[in-house]
């Protein structure tokens, strides 16, 4: 009999195939006095270095598969293998106590995960899962055990975990169809991996992932977070004719993917990429990007052990904007705090970071370290269509102080001689609600918005987009969220400025039509979803997308919104 079961649509798609479990193995350690701790620590060297040169492998095959943002998820597993407060803390205690590493791996992980998970940001917990998946690599080493061979699960499989850490989704061979887990949610970062890789994905199934046996043939609706079990022969049947239907739109979608996105009526909608590094610019370009609506720079930071230098942001920069030419390029100005830490910028501990002194609050504070990348970004300009972007901004003094320093970055690059872009754009990321509410007397100070729905939809609703436990709540068609769209829209038109979204809302084909009727002149997301954007923009009659903002804008909840934007 078919069985339906409910969870969080992670990564969307519609999949058919059969369960298999992902086994993950967790070693448990007998722990036993050792004669020699001398040799018992060698011995954990020994695997530790085998450890990075797995997860070093592991980064260099998910940057070819899927890019630099993604790959740097595991630079966080391999800064904890040269942490003094992890494997120096297994040092110390193996020679002070005389047990063998395996206890001790075992020990200090369960401690140190434990008390990141209990603090009360997503970072840290974040930070929890990766340290687990450190030292469950480390066990197996220690061991002598291999992990699980990715290689044997068949193609068009359903793979089915408690839950799953980047290192597993990086492993996948090609071919999985769908991805199911009892925990996570939509930003965690097996989600936003699975979405890069095209493959439908339903987490947080809780207790519920218990009645999938394994060989069962599922259907995964990544859209709807649903698992149909036991799906009998006419729901199958529906199931295949829609996949190849929707195969057949994202294959013409891609061939005229280099086609402008203009409405039936004629407007135009211009559809750009969000990239986090220079090697995301291939793709971009490939699937039909009109210029870049959100190069994040965080990449040139969170890889380094340092403070990148003017030199070495500029030449990153220059690239981005030469592969474009005259197409526009917008580049986030550094962005951390929240859920990015720096270990070198000795940021202090906040009971709550997405609420503190990050982003532009944090550069402002520190003008040397931003005009460092202030003068990078006007020497790159000259190479391209450089429009600058401040993030998390919320008043007008922000505005004018970052204008400041950016003049001031200039006037010390003329003294020194460098050429600089004369041209280039400066505009604001609206992502507060302060920012959206007060948007008319904003637009006045800028040339253009984009309105990142992330963080917007998280502080309008108070929902943390990285607790499982709210995922049901953050939703950023919730009507408050589309309302201060609006909002930002009508001033930005007011002003006569250009006015875009680089959330993932600006990537849900479904929501397109809404979007163009909320007053968006520009709409940015992963590249893969471009193609099929732009085909959606094109059926939209401007009148109609108005219509039907109109109506969006007086229902009381995300899904009723969905509803509509779905029926039209």
């Amino acid at each position: 009999m078919t069985q339906h079961i409910a969870g969080v649509g992670a990564a969307p798609g519609l999949a058919i195939g059969q369960a298999v479990r992902w086994r993950k193995e967790q070693p448990r350690m007998e722990s036993r006095r050792v004669e020699d701790p001398d040799r018992e620590v060698s011995r954990l060297e020994k695997e530790v270095l085998r450890a990075k040169e797995q997860l070093t492998h592991l980064r260099e095959t998910t940057r070819e598969r899927m890019g630099d943002e993604e790959a740097g998820i595991f630079d966080a597993h391999l800064a904890f293998l040269d942490d003094p407060a992890y494997v120096g803390e297994m040092k110390t205690r193996i020679l002070d106590r005389r047990q063998n590493a395996e206890a001790i791996c075992q020990e200090v992980t369960e401690e140190m995960s434990q008390m990141m998970a209990s603090l009360p940001d997503e970072y840290m917990q974040a930070r929890a899962d990766d340290i687990r998946d450190v030292g469950n690599r480390l066990l197996l080493l220690l061991s002598g055990r291999e992990p699980f061979d990715p290689s044997l699960i068949q193609p068009g499989s359903v793979v089915i975990a408690d839950e799953l850490a980047p290192s597993d989704t990086a492993q996948f061979p090609p071919g999985i169809a769908a991805m199911v887990t009892a925990r996570g949610s939509k930003t965690a970062h097996a989600a936003i991996m699975a979405r890069t890789l095209g493959i439908p994905a339903v987490l947080g199934l809780g207790e519920d992932l218990n009645r999938i046996r394994e060989g069962e043939k599922l259907i995964v609706n990544g859209e709807e977070g649903s698992i149909t079990l036991h799906p009998d022969p006419d729901t199958l049947n529906r199931a295949r004719e829609q996949i190849d239907r929707e195969r057949q739109l994202r294959e013409s979608a891609l061939k005229k993917a280099d086609q402008e996105a203009v409405t039936g009526d004629g407007r135009r909608i211009q559809v750009f990429a969000n990239i986090g590094s220079p090697a995301d610019v291939d793709a971009a370009l490939k699937n039909g990007a009109e210029g870049i609506g959100l190069f994040r720079t965080e990449f040139l930071y969170l890889e380094n052990d340092h403070w990148p230098t003017e030199e070495e942001q500029y030449q990153a920069y220059r690239q981005v904007l030469e592969s474009f030419g005259d197409r526009p390029v917008v580049i986030r100005t550094l962005d951390i705090g929240g859920d990015k830490d720096l270990p070198y910028a000795d940021l202090p501990e906040e009971e709550n970071p997405f609420l503190g002194h990050r982003a532009i609050r944090y550069c402002l504070s520190q003008p040397e370290i931003f005009k460092t990348q202030l003068r990078a970004l006007l020497r790159a300009g000259v190479h391209g269509n450089l429009w600058i972007m401040f993030p998390m901004v919320e008043n007008i003094s922000e505005i004018r102080q970052a204008k400041g320093l950016l003049e001031e970055a200039r006037k010390e690059l003329e003294d020194r001689g460098v050429q600089t872009a004369r041209k280039l754009k400066t505009g604001i990321m609206v992502e507060v609600p302060a920012a959206a509410v007060i948007a008319d007397l904003l637009a006045k100070e800028v040339d253009f918005m984009s309105i990142g729905t992330n963080d917007l939809t998280q502080y309008t609703l108070a929902a943390d987009r990285g607790n499982e436990r709210v995922a049901s709540l953050y939703d950023a068609a919730h009507p408050a969220v589309l309302r201060l769209v609006r909002q930002t829209c009508d001033a930005a038109r007011q002003e006569g400025i250009v006015v875009g979204m680089c959330g993932e809302l600006a990537g849900d084909p479904r929501m397109s039509e809404v979007l163009i009727g909320l007053g968006l002149d520009e709409l940015s997301m992963s590249a893969g979803t471009i193609p099929e954007v732009k085909e959606r923009i094109r059926r939209v009659q401007s009148d109609a997308a108005r219509e039907l903002a109109d109506k969006v804008l007086i229902q009381t909840t995300p899904e009723e919104v969905r509803s509509l934007a779905e029926r039209a």
